[in-house]
Formats: C-alpha cells, structure tokens, sequence
C-alpha cells in the first residue's frame, strides 16, 4: 500500500514539473513575440525620427533669399525685371529648375518657371538688361543670368545653386502684365522646391526718372 501511495506522488510531482515547464516555454515565447513587436515598434519610430528631423533641417535652413529687385524702364514703363537671388545660410542645394516664381500686380497674379535660357554674366556683356538676357523670358517663364558660381554647379540644363552662388531671375514684364506704371502695388514670391521662400513686395515709384530703378 505504501509503495503504490509512493508512487501516485511522483506521478504528480512528474505532471507538475512538465506542466511548469510548459508555462515557462509560453512565457518565453509570449516575452519573445512582445520584445519583437517593441523591437520593430522602436526601429520605426527611429526612421520616422530621423526622417522627420532631416525635413525640419531642410525646411528651417533651405531657401533662397531675395537680395534686390531692378527694375527697366523704357518710356515711362517698366518692361524688364531683374530679381537678383542667393542661397540662405546653411541651405542645401536649390534646384532652380524646379524654383517657381509667383507674382502679381494687385489686379493680375501669374506663375513663372525656368525657360531653360541661361547666361553668364560676361555673356550679357555686363549688362543685366541686355536681349539676350531674356531671349526666353515669356509670359510664363524666367530667364537665369549668374552672376557668382564658383563651383560651376548653376548650368544651362542644370541650374543648381549652392552657398556663395549669386544669380538674377530675368523677368519680361511687358510679356507678364503689358509692363509696369508708376504707383503700382508688385507683390509674389520665390518659391524653391522646399525651404523658405523669397519675398517680393514694393511700389513702383511715382515718376521714373532713370533707365535703371531699384524697385526692392
């Protein structure tokens, strides 16, 4: 009788330790699955972190900043517009091929894009105002002139511009609104791919004595 009572006892202390072991292989899988899903939870929120603060850096620093408007004048009106453009500090490298120039003259708004017609500064002879300078210029479209590129990297078919780069936007005016009277509210922007954008906003002046006027 005692050795049966003996043996009904390690029977269960058997189904015991097996039942223990299966509880610790559940919690061992249970663990493993909850440590991948953190796991995959933390690499995402790292990418989506790093991606996130690579747009911020961009949009912060990135953008062209609009260093002076010149404006033509031809018998009383302004017929051409130079809209001289650099780099802001710290900003990456602009595409001005996919740089849009948005303007309006209070009772009209257009949008402008590279006409792919680009000069250096020496082509021009100099002169911001020159034909040549705007032999593309239409009623949708700019012209670049580059006047600083130290790298090269502004090119006809790849106009890109980078820190120290100096270049004018060659605007048609009388193509764009039939040009510009005095007193006339000229407001807009330059819009790069991403970053911040330049600033266009003045008053044409109230007589225009000279050839060559600057507007901003």
């Amino acid at each position: 009788m005692g050795k049966q009572i003996g043996k009904l006892f390690r029977n269960k202390e058997g189904s015991i330790g097996i039942g223990a072991m299966i509880v610790f292989i559940a919690m061992v899988l249970v663990a493993g699955i909850a440590a991948s899903v953190l796991i995959q939870t933390s690499t995402k929120l790292e990418m989506q972190a790093l991606k996130t603060g690579t747009e911020t850096i961009a949009e912060v620093a990135t953008g062209v900043l609009v260093t002076g408007i010149e404006g033509h004048n031809t018998s009383g009106l302004i017929d051409r517009m130079a809209i001289e453009i650099v780099p802001r500090a710290g900003s990456f490298d602009i595409d001005l091929s996919q740089l849009v120039v948005e303007l309006s003259n209070s009772s009209a708004k257009v949008v402008l894009r590279y006409s792919y017609n680009l000069l250096n500064v020496t082509e021009v002879e100099g002169d911001l105002f020159a034909d040549a300078g705007y032999a593309g210029a239409t009623v949708t479209k700019f012209d670049i002139i580059v006047l600083q590129d130290g790298d090269g990297s502004c090119t006809e078919q790849n106009p890109v511009i980078n820190f120290g780069d100096h270049v004018v936007l060659a605007i048609d005016i009388t193509d764009v609104f039939g040009g510009l009277l005095p007193r006339v509210d000229v407001f807009g922007q330059v819009i790069p791919e991403e970053g911040a954008q330049g600033i266009i906003g003045f008053k044409t002046p109230s007589s225009y004595t000279t050839a060559v006027m600057e507007l901003q």
